[in-house]
């Protein structure tokens, strides 16, 4: 039996690597996505507790050393957090991006695909006609015989 060959295979093989090249640059970025988020988290939880401290410690005595190295500490982390932030949106932005590229990756990709599908499916027809042509002389060649063997 014959067996189906899509010509332009090398394309869509080129195009499932290309696909694949950008989910893991998705992948990539979602992984410092989410690593930053968890250092965002715990640097805002950081400064929360900085500040409870500095409550604490405002009751009674004060000691003036103390309070500016809590605010200074507190001030530290807030612009690590401020950077983070920023970062983040930087991720974002370029997650964004890379997410159009997959999308029109997976596109271009599927399109190849379709293409392959319906090639199959026409190559599936002439199969199917041609050994319908085969039965239908097979039955004359035997009709005829039968003919001949009667007559």
């Amino acid at each position: 039996m014959a067996k189906f060959r899509f010509k332009l295979q090398a394309v869509l093989d080129a195009k499932l690597r290309a696909e694949e090249r950008h989910q893991c640059r998705v992948a990539e970025l979602e992984a410092s996505r989410r690593r930053l988020e968890d250092g965002l988290r715990a640097r805002q939880a950081r400064i929360g507790e900085s500040r409870d401290q500095l409550r604490g410690r405002l009751m009674g005595s004060i000691d003036p050393n103390m309070l500016r190295g809590q605010a200074n500490a507190s001030l530290a982390g807030m612009r690590d957090a401020q950077r983070l932030v920023l970062e983040l949106a930087g991720i974002h932005r370029r997650l964004q991006g890379v997410l159009g590229e997959l999308r029109e990756a997976s596109r271009d990709r599927r399109a190849v695909e379709i293409l392959k599908e319906r090639r199959f499916e026409d190559w599936r027809r002439e199969q199917d006609r041609r050994e319908q042509a085969e039965l239908d002389e097979i039955a004359v060649i035997r009709g005829s015989r039968r003919l001949m063997e009667t007559g």
